[in-house]
C-alpha cells in the first residue's frame, strides 16, 4: 500500500484529504506544521508528500528544499498545495524541487488523478539504456541519467531530465503541450499546461545557452532542434 503524507495545517483540509487518499487505497499520514511534516517524512519515507506552503514553524518550501537536499528523502515525489497561484510561486515550487503544483481551491478528482500519476511515473524507472544522445553541445548519458552541456555536467531534476529526453528522443518534431503532459508528467486529462511552460523555462536556464535549441512553438507547444 502506497503511503501518502499530508503536510497541512488546516485541519479541516488535511481529514478531507486523508479520507479521499484512504478512499482510492492509500494510507495517509498527516502533519499540521512543517517541522512535524519534515520528522515524519525522515522516518516513514512515504511515497509522496502533498505539502502546503503556508505553514507554522518552517514553511513548505523550506521543507521541500531540506527533503531535497537530504539523501534519504531525495526522491520523496513532493505535491505542492497551496493558495498561491502567481507565475512567480509556481517557478519557486518546481525550482526548489516539486514534481507538481496545484492550486487552492482544487477539484478533489483532479487532485487523486495527479497524485496517480506521479505515483505511476516515481514507480516506472527509466530502462538503463546504454546509449548516449547528442544534440549540438547537449549529451545525454542515457544509462546514468546525467546530462552534459559542453561536457560540463548540470543537475536537473527527475521531470526536467525526463522532459530533456522526451525532447530528444524527438527532435525535430513538434510536441504539443498536451502531448507532454500525458508522456512526461503522465495526465492522461487536460491539466494545466502552465505546468509545461514553466519547467521548460526551468529547463532552458539550467542548459544555458543551449537552451536556445528548446523553440517555442506559438500557440501548440515545443520542439528540440540543432
Amino acid at each position: 500500500m502506497k503511503k501518502i503524507l499530508v503536510v497541512e495545517d488546516e485541519r479541516d483540509l488535511a481529514d478531507l484529504l486523508a479520507y479521499n487518499l484512504e478512499k482510492e487505497g492509500y494510507q495517509a499520514l498527516t502533519a499540521a506544521s512543517g517541522l512535524e511534516g519534515l520528522e515524519l517524512a525522515r522516518r516513514e519515507l512515504p511515497d509522496l508528500v502533498v505539502l502546503d506552503l503556508m505553514l507554522p514553524g518552517m514553511m513548505g518550501t523550506e521543507v521541500c528544499s531540506t527533503l531535497r537536499r537530504t539523501e534519504r528523502t531525495r526522491g520523496i515525489p513532493v505535491l505542492i498545495l497551496t493558495a498561491r497561484g502567481d507565475e512567480v510561486d509556481r517557478v519557486v515550487g518546481f525550482e526548489i524541487g516539486a514534481d507538481d503544483y496545484i492550486v487552492k481551491p482544487f477539484s478533489m478528482r483532479e487532485l487523486m488523478l495527479r497524485v496517480r500519476a506521479i505515483l505511476r511515473r516515481s514507480g516506472q524507472e527509466l530502462a538503463p539504456v546504454e546509449r548516449l544522445l547528442t544534440l549540438g553541445p547537449i549529451t545525454m548519458d542515457c544509462a546514468g541519467h546525467r546530462v552534459m552541456v559542453n561536457g560540463s555536467e548540470i543537475d536537473l531534476t527527475s521531470t526536467e531530465y525526463k522532459l530533456l529526453l522526451y525532447l530528444a528522443e524527438h527532435a525535430g518534431r513538434v510536441l504539443s503541450r498536451e502531448l507532454l503532459l500525458q508522456e512526461v508528467w503522465g495526465y492522461n486529462f487536460v491539466g494545466d499546461t502552465r505546468t509545461v511552460d514553466t519547467h521548460v523555462t526551468r529547463l532552458r536556464g539550467k542548459l544555458g545557452g543551449a537552451g536556445e535549441l528548446i523553440r517555442t512553438v506559438r500557440g501548440f507547444g515545443y520542439k528540440l532542434e540543432e
